[in-house]
C-alpha cells in the first residue's frame, strides 16, 4: 500500500523496525512504559501490522488484534516526534481502516487517552451500551514484571 512517493504504508512484517516500536512503546507512550521487547515482539507476530514509511525509515506503527471476521482491537498506534502534525496518523488510520481484512467487522475497539478527535473521523464512538462491556486492565504489568 502506498500513499505517496514520499510516504508509505506496508503490512510487510519484514520491513518492521522492532526496534524503533519497542523503543517507542517503552518510553514514549503512556500505555506500554517499559513493555519488553519480547512482548512487543510476540505481539507483532500475532497482529495485523501497519508500517509507516518515510522512503525506507519507519516513522510510524499501528497494529490491529482481530479474528479477520468479526472482532478487530487497534493497538499500539504512534507517529514518532519530528512527524507529528502532518496528517500522517490521519493517513495511517484510513489504511487501516481500507485493510481488506478489516471490512464487515461487527465490533472494532481501541483505547486512547487523547487521540479521540482522530478516531471519530473514522466512526469510532464511546461505547452505545458500556454495561455490557468488561476489562481485566493492569496498567502497571510491566513495571511489577509479571506479564500475563
Amino acid at each position: 500500500m502506498s500513499d505517496s512517493p514520499t510516504y508509505s504504508i506496508s503490512t510487510d512484517r519484514t520491513r518492521l523496525d522492532a526496534a524503533l516500536v519497542h523503543r517507542y512503546l517503552s518510553s514514549d507512550s503512556y500505555w506500554a512504559r517499559g513493555v519488553p521487547l519480547e512482548i512487543v515482539q510476540r505481539a507483532i507476530s500475532n497482529s495485523l501490522c501497519f508500517g509507516l514509511y518515510q522512503q525506507d525509515q519507519q516513522i510510524g506503527f499501528a497494529r490491529v488484534v482481530t479474528d479477520g471476521a468479526t472482532f478487530g482491537y487497534l493497538a499500539d498506534v504512534f507517529i514518532v516526534a519530528g512527524h507529528r502534525g502532518r496528517g500522517l496518523g490521519k493517513r495511517l488510520i484510513a489504511a487501516v481502516m481500507a485493510h481488506p481484512e478489516l471490512q464487515g467487522l461487527r465490533r472494532f475497539m481501541l483505547a486512547t487517552r487523547d487521540a479521540h478527535g482522530l478516531y471519530r473521523q473514522f466512526g469510532f464512538t464511546e461505547p452505545k451500551n458500556p454495561q455490557v462491556l468488561m476489562e481485566r486492565h493492569d496498567p502497571d504489568i510491566y513495571q511489577h514484571g509479571t506479564e500475563q
